[in-house]
């Protein structure tokens, strides 16, 4: 069962997923930075290929090869449950480089008040 969340935990969660929105989409590395714990892990497949890495591995590809690299990214948060202080965030991205779309889930975490990502584990959608 959930706990009830306040509006004010839910917008700090839906801030810290726009804070990886902005930062992946155009490759600002300060945006993804603040949006990951230091130690988290991005888990994932792209077109049944692994790419499991250290966050800071994949904040330095996304500075180099940002996901809007021709004006068509687009992303949406589809879910968020939450108890306590920590949380799953359902995120579409579509339009990644071009033509991949992901479904990421995110897990998060408050420690000192600031909203946190922990980890990023994503699969290609088609």
């Amino acid at each position: 069962m959930t706990a009830p969340s306040t509006a004010t935990e839910q917008a700090a969660i839906e801030q810290a997923i726009r804070l990886y929105i902005d930062g992946a989409s155009k490759g600002d590395a300060a945006k993804l930075k603040e949006t990951f714990h230091e130690a988290a892990w991005m888990l994932g497949s792209i077109g049944g290929q692994r790419f499991d890495m250290p966050i800071a591995q994949m904040i330095e590809t996304l500075a180099a090869q940002p996901l809007d690299s021709n004006g068509e990214f687009s992303a949406r948060l589809t879910a968020i449950e939450q108890v306590g202080d920590a949380a799953t965030v359902r995120l579409e991205e579509e339009g990644c480089w071009g033509n991949i779309s992901f479904g990421d889930f995110f897990t998060c975490a408050t420690s000192s008040g600031t909203v946190f990502a922990g980890n990023d584990g994503f699969a290609t959608n088609r």
